[in-house]
């Protein structure tokens, strides 16, 4: 390891030369209170940004306390996460910052020369809201926001800058972190170091060498970024009264508290034979389409219906008071606009944890849960979907089905087996985005064109299987289909964004409509929703061939590329972050070079994936140079997905 001074050396004698004479600056140099590492250095100055990391000696520092369990280390690496965000944001804010000519500049161009918080942090709730960003020592090119993750990308991005340069010249930036709390690769702590990930664009003006602007980042700017994020008071660290502390041992405590608390219900959620959890003043809508934050005037409260209430004892807020979902058949149905979708939205990311002031961190799902719709023109490999699909007028084998374009009815079949392959012990479904014919055939249709003649066996026969011969319970929206009624064990009625249950009521109606039924039809069709029986096979059959995989990009949270082909994750509705599509992009990587043989399947694959990253962390299926970007926590569910999906597998 070498010293800031042979650094700085080094800095001086490499200015004004070519762009990659910054190669010899590769290595570990010692900063006194952390040790910095410049890991890889880009090949010129429009490329992906420099990756480096800051080693915060963590010794007598922040409490072991705060990170002893997975939950509560995983909420106090997000804390630090987006304390680092704050604190890159709001060094331009600080006097030493200003008196070295730093200025901020938002999207809209303006500048605020000098404005700032000394504490940007210290903001109460308010903190939990905050997206993080990143910030620019320097001016440059070449950082305009893609229209293609918008969605994903907060609306107070702010930059830093000092001198000039071209390219990426001076971007200082860290994974970005929205309402969800993943463990990512940007931030890991243990009780001898804080390793934050971060990336800086190396200045230069044309393609030379600016060593004065990166001398001001690493020397100036960086430590007091680092003193500012990490460092906690010697006097006040593990202290048994946080109240009596520093904001910062104030918030880990919080966060601490709330991970535990969280992980609680996650934990209760078998033992009292629920697939769900929503607490009572849960705000679930959010203040856009495109974005997570909550609605924040006009949002009804969730409140739990009476004959759903479930009341737990939380380990530090007590009592709590929200409506259990049972296990088995949920119909969610009422008038459009009234949440139906709301609250499914809320239960298909309930199987994150979110930050507090979310108005969703209290909104628990087990956490197999997996989103199921129609996803035509995806591709099927060797898949065995005769679940649903069978007696094709085409002759093609259902039970190991192989098709590069699929429709609406043979995408979800698919995606269905798919799920339970993964393990998922929840299926979500909304109808809005299934395919009707996969969904449901009324009596009069199933009465003109007869089981022998129609290919497709609705989900509708097979969703008390499900439950009853594998344990698979579904949560299904409906708004049109009266059908799912008669299947249903729990229906609940949004009305006016009120939740009510109407099961009862529901129940009554079914069997009028039965005694009516039959006396019409008597005995020329099974009902609709007859049940068929379920068994557990091997349905997805592909084995896979290991694959050298040279570059894996990310272009937004919907699309990744391995070379030059493209796996489209638009319609996996639980990624939420852009980090998690990184992370599945070196996952393929991984697991074609290194896990496939040609004798393993799809879904023996993900499960070993999973398992390796479950025990080893994410970094340890991530590249070296991360060249995708900082990488997320993904689930099995949608790492066999994202392999499935994958045209040249």
């Amino acid at each position: 390891m070498r010293s800031q001074a042979e650094l700085k050396k080094q800095l001086r004698s490499i200015d004004h030369k070519g762009y990659k004479a910054y190669k010899v600056l590769e290595g570990e140099y010692d900063f006194g209170s952390y040790r910095l590492s410049i890991d890889h250095v880009q090949g010129d100055p429009f490329a992906t940004p420099s990756r480096v990391r800051i080693l915060y000696y963590n010794r007598d520092n922040i409490a072991p306390k705060y990170f002893e369990t997975r939950p509560r280390r995983i909420a106090a690496e997000d804390y630090l996460l987006r304390r680092l965000h704050r604190n890159i944001k709001s060094e331009n804010g600080r006097g030493s910052g200003t008196d070295r000519g730093y200025h901020s500049e938002n999207h809209s161009g303006r500048f605020d020369r000098g404005k700032g918080r000394e504490n940007d942090y210290e903001k109460g709730s308010e903190y939990w809201n905050d997206f993080g960003g990143k910030s620019r020592v320097g001016q440059g090119s070449g950082n305009a926001p893609s229209l293609r993750s918008a969605a994903s990308r907060p609306d107070h991005l702010e930059t830093l800058r000092v001198g000039q340069g071209s390219g990426k010249s001076g971007l200082v930036t860290a994974c970005r972190a929205g309402q969800e709390i993943l463990e990512r690769t940007a931030m890991r702590i243990t009780p001898e170091v804080i390793e934050a990930r971060i990336e800086i664009g190396f200045p230069a003006y044309g393609r030379t060498i600016a060593a004065g602007e990166l001398e001001t980042i690493l020397f100036d700017y960086l430590p007091s970024v680092a003193e500012r994020t990490f460092h906690m008071p010697k006097a006040l660290s593990g202290s048994g009264d946080a109240a009596g502390g520093s904001q910062m041992e104030r918030d880990l405590e919080a966060v601490a508290e709330l991970a535990d608390d969280q992980q609680y219900i996650r934990d209760a959620l078998d033992e009292l034979g629920l697939v769900a959890f929503v607490a009572d003043g849960s705000i679930l809508p959010r203040e856009s389409g495109v974005s997570q934050r909550p609605m924040k005037n006009s949002a009804v409260a969730f409140e739990s219906p009476e004959s759903l209430a479930v009341t737990l004892k939380l380990p530090h807020r007590g009592e709590m008071r929200g409506m259990g979902i049972k296990k088995g058949i949920t119909v969610i149905t009422g008038g459009g606009f009234h949440g139906k979708s709301t609250l499914l939205k809320a239960l298909e990311r309930g199987v994150y944890n979110h930050i507090a002031g979310d108005g969703r961190e209290f909104v628990i799902t087990d956490a197999s849960a997996f989103k199921l719709r129609a996803e035509e023109g995806r591709c099927i490999h060797e898949t065995d979907i005769s679940l649903f699909i069978n007696n094709l007028p085409t002759h093609a084998d259902t039970a190991r089905f192989s098709t590069e374009n699929a429709s609406g009815s043979t995408s979800q079949a698919a995606n269905t087996v798919e799920a339970l392959c993964a393990d998922s012990h929840v299926l979500l479904i909304d109808e809005d985005t299934s395919a009707t014919n996969f969904m449901v055939r009324d009596e009069r249709m199933a009465r003109l064109v007869s089981d022998e003649k129609e290919p497709i066996t609705p989900f509708i026969r097979k969703i008390r299987s499900l439950y009853d011969d594998l344990g698979v319970s579904t949560i299904l929206v409906v708004g049109s289909s009266g059908d799912y009624l008669e299947v249903a064990d729990t229906v609940l009625q949004m009305d006016c964004y009120v939740t009510r249950d109407v099961t009862a009521r529901a129940k009554a109606l079914c069997r009028a409509d039965i005694r009516e039924w039959r006396l019409e039809a008597a005995e020329e069709s099974a009902p609709a929703g007859a049940a068929e029986t379920v068994r557990r096979v091997d349905w997805l059959k592909k084995r896979v061939r290991p694959k050298q995989i040279e570059k894996p990009r990310v272009h937004g949270w919907d699309t990744l590329s391995l070379d030059r082909t493209e796996i489209d994750l638009r319609y996996l509705e639980q990624i939420v972050d852009e980090s998690q599509t990184a992370a599945l992009a070196y996952l393929m990587q991984y697991i074609l070079k290194r896990m496939a043989d040609g004798k393993k399947t799809v879904p023996q694959l993900a499960g070993e994936a999973f398992c390796k990253m479950e025990k080893d962390g994410v970094l340890s299926v991530t590249p070296p140079y991360y060249g995708a970007g900082p990488a997320a926590a993904v689930r099995r569910q949608e790492i066999l997905a994202c392999l499935a999906r994958y045209r040249m597998l």
